[in-house]
């Protein structure tokens, strides 16, 4: 086995590591926070600043933490008016994906699954293609794609395998 062969390998190893660790660290923190108890500053503590905040429809904030391209997650965190964490969900679900449905504007897309791992124009075409990575239950690695036109709508979404788990 050459050099390059034994870099790609360790460099694998250690990205699988990161991943494994940062989920190990994300259901710990996870487990530490409870609904109606938990503040808006237990949540910064335990997750740090959120990629994005939203309004929720109740006067609250729903706070974004993405962890795509490496991670298979996206969680979105309610903080109701009290201050008080209100939800805690992992939105890369097929319950969310079947909510993309043919015409929904890209910022809802956004709201409902969180910053994509990947974005892809094809300008000739005239669309982008946003990815999610997610784990089909019991452990199928998958990707969501959403694809958009130039007025960013939908135009349409499906789930595939995830090709890259499968070089590995």
């Amino acid at each position: 086995m050459g050099h390059r062969q034994q870099w790609q390998i360790g460099m694998a190893t250690a990205l699988l590591a990161v991943v494994i660790g940062l989920a190990g660290c994300d259901n710990q923190r996870i487990a530490e926070l409870e609904e109606g108890v938990a503040t808006e500053a237990d949540v910064r503590t335990k997750f740090g600043q959120p990629e994005n905040i939203w309004d929720a429809p109740d006067g609250g904030r729903v706070f974004e933490y993405n962890r795509q391209p490496q991670g298979q997650k996206n969680y979105m965190i309610t903080i109701g008016r009290d201050g008080k964490m209100s939800a805690l969900r992992q939105v890369l679900t097929p319950e969310n994906f079947a909510k993309v449905q043919p015409g929904m504007m890209m910022e809802d897309v956004r709201k409902l699954l969180g910053k994509p791992a990947k974005v892809t124009p094809y300008a000739l075409k005239r669309e982008t293609e946003w990815e999610w990575r997610w784990v089909q239950p019991p452990n199928s690695p998958m990707v969501f794609t959403a694809t958009l036109n130039d007025d960013q709508r939908v135009v349409r979404s499906g789930s595939s395998p995830d090709r890259a788990t499968e070089a590995n």
